[in-house]
Parts: structure tokens; C-alpha cells; sequence
């Protein structure tokens, strides 16, 4: 099985969020974070987790890029539970058993996400959209490096292409 885990490309990660998720640690897209909230009303560096932020499965971290991994069914239940026990102290679930569920739900739609070659890195934008939250998924592609041009695009992810 495929799953997102976090890559940093450089120092940018520990600089922009309230809390960096560490290199290599599985993450989730996240959204459900922001449920409820007004991202006007975010301060600056949670504005920015809630606009381009993957989430640490582990550190509840944020991470602007992930990198498709494979993942062995223990490691995928390690993140689900992981998952539930953040929902729990994080993000207020009543308990482990009610947090599960709606764990290996995020968890099983971010392998969903990883249908792309081994070591794609993808990258999300978010936004408030008349029906809530709207997550926007894009694959990282390198580009030839000449005099020291740019090296990395964000393209749109194409549907089944």
C-alpha cells in the first residue's frame, strides 16, 4: 500500500507552521483540524498550516510537502491509531472508540491520494468554500536545472490521467 509522508526540502517547514512535522513521519491531509474555525481568524503561521499543511500523523505537525511511500499494514495501523489518540488530545474527541473510526477514514483517504510513482511529492492548497473546507491536491514535478533555474513546478493533478 502507498501512504503521504512528510519530506522537508529545506528549513521553510520549522519557520512557517506553529509546529513542524518531522522528515519521514506519515501524514494525513489534515482539514478536519480547521473544522468549525474561520481561517481569517487563524494567527499567521495557523493560517498557514490551514492553507498549504500536511498533517504528522505522530507530532501533529505540519509539513508542506509529502513524498509517496510504501506503507506495510502494521504501519498503516499504527497511523490510524496514532490518529485517534491526536483526534483525542488535540482536537477534543470524546474518546479513543468514537476517534477511530473517523481515523482510519482520514487515513485510508490519504492512501487514496498516493496513486503516483513511488517518491511523487505532492503538495495541497486549501481554502473556506461555500461548502466548507476545499482541499486542492498537486504533484511536485522536477524540472531541469540550467544556471540555476527553478527546479520544481506545482502542476494540477489530473483525474484517472
Amino acid at each position: 500500500m502507498k501512504f503521504p509522508r512528510c519530506i522537508r526540502l529545506d528549513l521553510s517547514d520549522t519557520r512557517v507552521y506553529p509546529h513542524a512535522a518531522q522528515p519521514g513521519e506519515w501524514a494525513v491531509p489534515g482539514g478536519l483540524s480547521f473544522a468549525g474555525c474561520d481561517p481569517e481568524t487563524l494567527e499567521r503561521k495557523t493560517r498557514f498550516a490551514f492553507q498549504n499543511g500536511w498533517l504528522g500523523s505522530e507530532s501533529f505537525g505540519w509539513s508542506t510537502f509529502v513524498e509517496v511511500s510504501e506503507i506495510s499494514e502494521a504501519e498503516f495501523e499504527t497511523v490510524v491509531e496514532n490518529l485517534a489518540k491526536g483526534f483525542m488530545s488535540v482536537l477534543g474527541a470524546p474518546s479513543l472508540d468514537e476517534a477511530r473510526p473517523v481515523a482510519r477514514d482520514e487515513a485510508t483517504y490519504a492512501a487514496g491520494l498516493c496513486e503516483h510513482h513511488l517518491h511523487t511529492l505532492l503538495a495541497l492548497e486549501r481554502e473556506l468554500g461555500d461548502e466548507g473546507i476545499v482541499e486542492r491536491f498537486r504533484v511536485v514535478v522536477p524540472e531541469r536545472a540550467q544556471d540555476h533555474a527553478k527546479i520544481w513546478e506545482i502542476v494540477p493533478e489530473t483525474d484517472g490521467e
